[in-house]
């Protein structure tokens, strides 16, 4: 496993981390074999954890804790994130920040995450949305100050919205954030046209969520794919995405190479970037999390892949769907 510097607090952070949205909130999750596959993810040196209050209402928050808890001798990186209190999910250009994230609110979240992982701090708290019109509100900023001189909290950062890395650029560039959460893959390659450039440039760390558009970009998803009832993936996947998304992995899987796979290829794509620091798949099977640990001994691709994958970047605007 390699190391990267977390933007200007320079904790060496695994550059393949683990999401851990999938063993709180979808079906077909089963807690013996999420904590077995965390545990393997230690021992292969992963050490970034990112959870949240609303996975599960508070369950992967519980893993994570447990998780930490049974490896004393390793120092694990724990994240989480503050739901909006209005449950407006994403944030809209009205949302207002003592609607979305009060004070009080803020605490409350943090605190209850604490409850249910049973630990005394987590290294990073990130916001579940993001309007970048509050960047320079000292609301926020004074509870987050508050929550740090209590040692409950670390650092701050944002999680952006679907498919709006624009959204992000304001609060970066003014220094009152630590980290940003986006989504960036082969498809979703907006992140490097302004986010990525204002976060080296100011010593943000970048975290990359989402590096198989939810699935497509495993190959596993297919014309005819579906899901048990009150899986989110059946709204992501549904008529207005599902066809355009597995036609569009059909035109990439030439470009795999050989000996490797096309998750191996996406997760490549991901660390080629400089401004990567960490990317987190969401692994809940130990075939999984050796696959997709093991892609940081294969390193970056070469320039020549790259400029072909940069072909496929897909520009999408936010839908009721895609949230």
């Amino acid at each position: 496993m390699k190391y990267r510097a977390f933007g200007r607090l320079e904790w060496p952070v695994a550059e393949v981390g683990y999401g851990m949205w999938g063993m709180g909130g979808w079906t077909g999750s089963d807690d013996e074999e999420s904590l077995a596959s965390l545990d393997r993810a230690v021992e292969l040196g992963c050490n970034f954890f990112d959870s949240a209050l609303v996975y599960g209402a508070g369950h992967s928050d519980r893993l994570l804790g447990e998780l930490v808890r049974r490896h004393p001798d390793k120092r694990l990186y724990a994240a989480t994130k503050v739901p909006p209190k209005d449950r407006r999910w994403p944030s809209r250009r009205d949302s207002r920040l003592e609607d979305t994230f009060p004070a009080d609110h803020i605490e409350q979240s943090v605190q209850a995450s604490l409850e249910h992982s049973g630990l005394e701090r987590f290294d990073l708290v990130q916001f579940h949305v993001w309007e970048d019109s509050w960047s320079d509100d000292e609301r926020w900023q004074r509870a987050f100050e508050d929550l740090k001189r209590q040692g409950l909290v670390g650092a701050v950062g944002i999680s952006l919205n679907r498919w709006e890395p624009w959204n992000g650029v304001r609060a970066v560039k003014s220094g009152v954030v630590d980290a940003v959460q986006v989504i960036y893959n082969v498809f979703d390659q907006a992140p490097e046209d302004e986010l990525f450039p204002a976060c080296e440039e100011m010593g943000v760390a970048v975290i990359a969520r989402v590096p198989f558009d939810e699935g497509s970009l495993t190959g596993a998803v297919r014309a005819d794919s579906t899901w048990p009832e009150g899986d989110w993936r059946n709204t992501y996947f549904g008529p207005e995405n599902l066809a355009a998304t597995v036609e569009r992995v059909k035109r990439l899987e030439p470009l795999v190479p050989a000996g490797s796979t096309l998750p191996e290829l996406a997760l490549r794509f991901i660390l080629s970037h400089p401004a990567v620091t960490t990317v987190i798949p969401g692994m809940r099977k130990l075939p999984h999390v050796d696959a997709n640990l093991a892609t940081s001994d294969v390193g970056p691709l070469d320039e020549a892949l790259l400029a072909q994958l940069r072909e496929h970047r897909w520009d999408r605007k936010p839908t009721p769907w895609s949230w």
